[in-house]
């Protein structure tokens, strides 16, 4: 019979013992009827035919074995009697349900966000196919000055050079695209939406298409010199913004105060080509002019663009490189930026083409987080291993109670096999429905981990989280392998009881268990190195986001609120524009609680930089790098409000904003690096530009060193130039604002006096405290769930150490009362069992340190202030651990001192 039939029948059971039983009867009948017509009485013959049909019993269970699959039928049983079972234990089931739940669903959130961020394909036509163009060559000086060589971005006249060249020779499409984002405001607080600068063929080539009802997308022809200014949105943000889909097209959209008419709304599964960041609006790459400046297409210094595209059938990837790099020298020579140094120019012409997958799209989420998913994996697994110790705990010590029950099963007639296969059916069985509810879990805990990651980081994060295939395949996965883990053991070792041993032990349950509770201890002992391992580990990375919470960047962080001010739509240029930024810099030192105020091009840890190579009089570079120093350009009383100290010299003046030559004051690291022990005071420097230098800048005072980009970078060469010193005000500035009273009515009161000003300035409000924290998400997401694994972890053990402790005691309360019958003190009772705790406690102890030793390497990338190997960090999570564990002993120390003798001895 096909086994397709078969499965039929074993979902229809009884019909099938109805159909079984008719057909013997049929059977019987006929044979009856033939005896009858040799002349026997009708009563003979059915007595007869049934004597001779042989019996009913086992041929209709030899009939219904053929018509069912069999092994199929045996596991469903096997799972109906551990159903009957688990549900005879709620408690049990209860505990291991629950800590499964939490195990299995700790790892599948993990494995949630590495699948979304790490592992998971664009949602477009055959992302496979897709190839990123990238870079390489002699980089190493023009990959720090412009940022440029080791990443995959270009700039416009490359992509021009690409796409009109070879892109046509080996892409059936290719496309350009660069991330930004929109103010959609006309004027005062900042409305910002995420957006994408894309060339014309950017979804024909990825294969995206609108959304139902949603008009076109952009083409080819959407992008040349001179285009309309018109756009593309997100389905979510037609819905968010425009009233919905239908309504969106058409309507006129202020992006940075420039009008877009709004041409289609793309499909909803398309949130653009970096993972972690869902893009609202798509223009034109030639509309770039409008926003900054009509040569801004032609800037052969300004790399922004990230060029990716689809081979034409036929052609491999190695192809695709071999044809690319084979046109590099005409591209890079067509493209030779004119005022760069000659030694960069040789650079620059020496750079090669290639290409690689982009089926992930590019990800800044990606990079930032993807080695800390991965040790994350690497924790939640060593906490599903402690559970499932625990697990194998309880499952034996449940096996030992269950041991009449097997010795009657194998008495009569059960092989052990089929008795291991039972026992491990209800160990899966737990495991399932503990991924069942761990899904639950995973889906609620991975959200909230994005939402913490989006609050720390100051910044939207946007995952696709959904339990897709490769979701639901690990989850299952790791529920077998964890049913099967905690499972062998426990039911091995519960068929090797002795039948007549334990049938002779009737009710009173365990009879010989020292080898359960040998097994036990080593689980035990696992635990605690296992528990050490990741306490270790927490305290490491706990103890480096204190240190960074709490080191001196140079700055005081508190108190500070820091207003991002635009003014691109207000028209100002030149000195109008200097005179209005000034205008509010004045009125914003009058404010109330306002203690100080200052600009500045850029504030600490904003995200934001700018480096240039000085020309220092009588200091020979040993090369590129050691020339390089970070810059900023500030306005009196920037010191005071950041809260940092002048060492040496002056501050600026409002007088120091006009000099033809600009004064300047640096930070110690530049002082000492560039002059040595020399006051630098005087001293004058200037700045590369191209094959000649800028004006020199005389140094009129030094400050302190201050942190720049990050909190865990080293000291570097820091120059202040005056705010307004060069030939153009820039559009965009910092002001900050010291205050001792609430930064919220402050914001309140700025947002009045920039509309005073001009409405149409745009102004964006954070405080520097908020900016400094965001740049902490990264270590505070691993302090944090460290913390709390490393936390279970410990539980985990105490509990694993209390459940065997209270399981010997149980075991010997006979000796326990012989001891105490003859003499021995309860003292010396509490002393036998935390001994005994202790010798497991430090044996895991030992056991961890030496993992510890071997493994938190793993984490030094991660750590500040703190080796991997700290022998204060291992001591003190030895300490913690000792004192936890031990604390746990006590309980079970204290009710062995406490029996009564003569009741344990009655139980002999």
């Amino acid at each position: 019979m096909a086994w397709h039939k078969r499965l039929t029948n074993l979902l229809r059971s009884g019909r099938l013992s109805r159909d079984i039983e008719r057909e013997m009867e049929f059977h019987i009948g006929e044979r009856a009827d033939e005896l009858v017509r040799g002349g026997m009485t009708r009563e003979a013959a059915v007595r007869e035919a049934r004597r001779r049909f042989g019996n009913r019993t086992f041929q209709k269970e030899r009939t219904r074995d053929a018509d069912v699959l069999l092994w199929l039928e045996s596991a469903a049983a096997d799972v109906r009697y551990a159903l009957r079972a688990l549900r005879a234990s709620p408690g049990f089931t209860l505990v291991v349900v629950l800590s499964l739940a939490l195990g299995i669903g700790a790892n599948t959130a993990i494995f949630t966000l590495v699948n979304a961020v790490v592992l998971e394909s664009l949602p477009v036509k055959d992302p496979e196919q897709l190839l990123d163009v990238t870079t390489g060559g002699n980089n190493s000086r023009q990959g720090e000055s412009h940022g440029n060589m080791s990443n995959p971005i270009f700039t416009n006249p490359l992509w021009e050079q690409i796409r009109d060249g070879v892109g046509k020779e080996v892409f059936s499409g290719v496309f350009a695209y660069s991330d930004t984002r929109f103010d959609l405001s006309n004027g005062g607080l900042v409305h910002y939406a995420s957006g994408n600068w894309v060339s014309g063929d950017f979804f024909s080539t990825l294969g995206v298409h609108p959304a139902p009802g949603g008009g076109r997308l952009l083409q080819r022809s959407d992008d040349h010199r001179g285009c309309a200014p018109v756009a593309v949105v997100s389905d979510a943000f037609a819905r968010r913004e425009l009233g919905g889909v239908s309504s969106a097209v058409g309507r006129t959209l202020p992006l940075d105060g420039h009008p877009f008419d709004v041409v289609g709304v793309v499909s909803p599964a398309f949130f653009g080509m970096e993972v972690g960041r869902s893009v609202d609006v798509y223009v034109p790459l030639c509309t770039l002019p409008l926003f900054e400046g009509p040569d801004a297409l032609d800037a052969r210094s300004r790399w922004y663009l990230t060029i990716v595209g689809r081979p034409l059938p036929g052609l491999s990837e190695a192809q695709v490189r071999a044809a690319l790099a084979a046109r590099s020298p005409a591209i890079f020579a067509a493209t030779l930026p004119p005022n760069w140094r000659a030694d960069d120019r040789d650079d620059y012409l020496k750079m090669t083409l290639g290409a690689g997958p982009a089926a992930g799209g590019l990800s800044a989420l990606r990079d930032r987080y993807q080695r800390a998913l991965y040790t994350l994996m690497v924790v939640v697994g060593v906490v599903l291993v402690i559970a499932c110790a625990n697990i194998a705990n309880l499952l034996l010590a449940r096996a030992a109670a269950r041991q009449r029950e097997i010795a009657v099963r194998l008495a009569i007639g059960s092989s052990r096999a089929r008795l291991v296969r039972q026992l491990l059916t209800e160990s899966l069985l737990l495991s399932l429905i503990g991924a069942g509810a761990g899904l639950l879990f995973a889906r609620w805990a991975s959200r909230l981990l994005v939402r913490y990651l989006s609050t720390g980081s100051g910044s939207g994060i946007w995952l696709d989280l959904g339990i897709d295939g490769r979701v639901l395949a690990f989850t299952v996965a790791v529920s077998v392998v964890t049913g099967i883990l905690f499972g062998v053991a426990p039911a091995w070792r519960a068929v090797r009881v002795d039948p007549q041993q334990a049938m002779k032990a009737g009710g009173r349950g365990v009879v010989h268990g020292e080898g359960r509770h040998r097994v036990g201890k080593a689980l035990v002992v696992g635990q605690v190195a296992l528990s050490l391992l990741l306490v270790m580990a927490a305290a490491l990375l706990l103890g480096s986001f204190r240190k960074l919470t709490t080191l001196d960047p140079g700055f005081r962080r508190d108190g500070v609120l820091i207003a991002r001010l635009d003014f691109a739509n207000t028209g100002y240029k030149g000195a109008r524009l200097l005179d209005a930024q000034n205008e509010i810099l004045t009125r914003a030192r009058e404010l109330q609680g306002v203690r100080s105020a200052s600009t500045s091009f850029t504030t600490p840890i904003s995200g934001t930089s700018w480096n240039d190579v000085l020309v220092v009089p009588g200091y020979t570079p040993s090369g590129f790098l050691d020339a390089l120093a970070l810059f900023n350009q500030v306005s009196d009383g920037y010191f005071a409000t950041m809260g940092t100290h002048l060492i040496a010299g002056r501050d600026f003046t409002p007088a120091d904003q006009g000099r033809p030559n600009p004064v300047v004051v640096v930070n110690e690291s530049m002082a000492r690096h560039f002059f040595g022990e020399v006051n630098p005071i005087g001293r004058s420097f200037s700045v590369q530009r191209g094959d000649s230098t800028g004006a020199a800048m005389e140094i009129v005072g030094v400050v302190r060193d201050t942190k720049y980009q990050s909190l865990t970078e080293e000291d570097q060469p820091i120059v202040y130039l005056p705010f307004g010193a060069g030939s153009d005000a820039e559009k965009s500035i910092n002001l900050e604002l010291r205050s001792g009273g609430s930064l919220t009515a402050l914001s309140g009161a700025m947002k009045d006096l920039v509309a005073s000003v001009n409405p149409a300035i745009s102004l964006d409000l954070t405080t520097l405290q908020a900016q400094v924290s965001a740049s902490l998400a990264r270590p505070r997401l691993l302090a944090t769930l460290s913390g709390f694994f490393g936390a279970l972890a410990l539980l985990l053990a105490v509990i694993g150490l209390y459940g065997t402790l209270s399981y010997g005691v149980a075991r010997r309360r006979n000796e326990i009362g012989i001891r105490l019958a003859l003499g021995a003190g309860r003292e010396r009772v509490m002393r036998m069992v935390v001994g005994e705790a202790g010798l497991l406690v430090l044996l895991g102890a030992i056991a961890g340190v030496l993992l510890a030793l071997a493994t938190t390497r793993l984490v030094s990338s991660f750590l500040y202030g703190y080796e991997p190997t700290d022998p204060a960090m291992l001591i003190l999570s030895a300490c913690v651990l000792g004192t936890v564990a031990m604390g746990a002993a006590i309980l079970p120390a204290w009710r062995a001192s406490r029996l009564d003798p003569t009741a344990a001895l009655r139980e002999e």
